[in-house]
């Protein structure tokens, strides 16, 4: 159900009934056994811990939590001994007991119990830079590919741009943001990027993409997309709240999209997302909150709301919301949901659909590989590919990731050591560095004296320099160039060649 201009949905009614007896009697029974509440992310997180002091046991704590979603209006519950505070979520269940759940995933017991000890410690903290995790999490592709990952469905800016219609340009260019989430539900995680490395993708859609991880501490990616529609520009940049066996990711960065033809230019500000289950339990995303895309240049804007999941998968994928002009009055609706598809329909001022419209799908997920080992889409797989590298790839590039390339081909062993490796040269430019009081700076983007408001705090915004465009032309009008081979050519990002790495 699509919300109206002043933000409520029109449906079913608020938090009343059940849902306000239940919040009472918590609170009654919370007072009676030292119990409290607070609130964690954008949902509220009602939680007791009864302490019960058995004969046989000095201090047996079991952690009960209740969570209720002022969005959707879902509860569930885990008890669970021995791991105090910690989340399961069933996405496809009720009241599920979590100790089942926590039996599932990915991980063995003793693997889930030593993640459990090591993570403990980072509870509350934001883990973006702060935490070594083993390579057997990720998927075989660094942060700077899966910003590339947008690039699928760019077909929708080619409808933008050539649109008349202004709120239909939005129409578009909202669901080619949206169509990114389809890629963002795979549950491994990506290598996060050398600083200096490179991630270079051609022969799609006359699109030239440049990304480069231009700081390490904190980790912040720039990216720059172009053809003859638009030019893309992303800062990016996360913070995240580790929660115990889930973590909240906020995304500070910047992403603006111009449309050549009409020259407006857009800004988005994406929902935070939510990972569950990490380590016990089965691992899933979600992504719950607003989504807004603004016309810069005519002050009309797209607000869109993604629903939380609710109890047995209600409202899991679900988005819905309005194009609106300059005036705030609702012009398009539009639904769906964002690993499936998304639809549109002309609406009159209150938000209801125009008589005579009918609903017309803007966006379909393309059909993605049965049964693939890192649930990768077929555009994900070209990503990786050489197919997509342009003649003598630069030798930063992630593809050349000796880890990288170790994992994708199923060598773990080799994936963790050369992980390693990189990691300690990463630490041995920056001694390198630090001695010659040096600054690292980006090749491909410079940084601007700009900084962002976001909401969850300020972002440093780099620019795209157009070297990248000279590099490549003289490249191209070359004669001969030699092609890079994933096997033989070396990965090299390094900012100095006489790094001692510490034995």
């Amino acid at each position: 159900m699509a919300s109206n201009k002043d933000g409520n949905q029109s449906g079913s009614g608020g938090g009343g009934g059940f849902f306000s007896f239940l919040g009472s009697s918590l609170t009654n029974i919370a007072k009676s056994v030292n119990g409290c509440f607070a609130d964690v992310g954008s949902c509220k997180l009602s939680f007791f811990v009864l302490r019960s002091f058995l004969p046989d046991v000095p201090k047996f704590d079991v952690c009960y939590c209740v969570y209720i979603s002022n969005m959707s209006q879902s509860c569930y519950y885990s008890s669970m001994l021995g791991h105090e505070g910690l989340e399961v979520v069933n996405p496809e269940g009720g009241n599920e007991d979590a100790g089942a759940e926590a039996q599932r995933g990915r991980w063995k017991q003793e693997d889930r119990d030593n993640y459990w000890k090591m993570m403990q410690k980072y509870i509350g903290a934001d883990i973006t830079s702060l935490v070594t995790l083993p390579v057997i999490i990720c998927e075989p592709m660094t942060n700077l590919q899966k910003m590339a990952e947008l690039m699928e469905y760019s077909y929708l800016l080619e409808l933008a741009d050539e649109c008349e219609d202004p709120h239909m340009r939005l129409v578009y260019a909202a669901t080619w943001f949206i169509s990114l989430y389809h890629a963002l539900q795979r549950t491994w995680k990506p290598f996060n990027p050398i600083l200096g490395e490179t991630y270079e993708f051609v022969n799609h859609a006359g699109i030239t993409f440049i990304a480069e991880q231009v700081c390490h501490h904190p980790p912040i990616g720039a990216a720059h997309a172009e053809n003859e529609h638009f030019k893309y520009d992303i800062t990016s940049k996360v913070k995240s709240k580790f929660l115990g066996n889930s973590v909240e990711v906020y995304p500070l960065g910047r992403s603006r999209l111009t449309l050549k033809k009409s020259g407006v230019v857009l800004d988005l500000v994406p929902p935070p997302t939510k990972v569950h289950n990490l380590i016990f339990g089965r691992t899933w995303i979600d992504s719950p909150g607003e989504m807004i895309l603004t016309n810069l240049t005519t002050g009309d804007k797209v607000l869109l709301y993604f629903q939380p999941c609710g109890w047995f998968g209600a409202g899991r994928y679900e988005v819905d919301g309005y194009v609106y002009n300059s005036e705030e009055e609702p012009k398009i609706l539009m639904t769906g949901k964002w690993n499936e598809s998304i639809s549109y329909q002309p609406c009159d001022l209150e938000g209801e659909p125009l008589p005579g419209s009918t609903m017309k799908e803007v966006w379909k997920a393309a059909e993605a590989p049965k049964n693939d080992k890192f649930q990768y889409t077929y555009f994900a797989h070209k990503i990786n590919s050489f197919d997509t590298a342009p003649k003598k790839l630069l030798a930063s590039d992630s593809r050349l990731r000796p880890d990288r390339y170790a994992l994708e081909i199923g060598d773990v062993s080799k994936a963790s050591s050369e992980k390693s490796r990189l990691e300690e040269r990463q630490r041995a430019d920056r001694r390198t560095r630090e001695a010659k009081g040096d600054e690292f700076k980006p090749k491909w983007f410079n940084l601007s004296n700009e900084m962002c408001p976001t909401p969850w705090g300020e972002l440093e915004v780099y620019e795209y320099n157009g070297k990248y465009h000279e590099h490549r032309a003289a490249i191209d009008s070359s004669d001969h160039v030699e092609e890079a081979d994933a096997k033989t050519a070396e990965f090299n990002p390094w900012q100095y060649e006489d790094s001692v790495v510490s034995a």
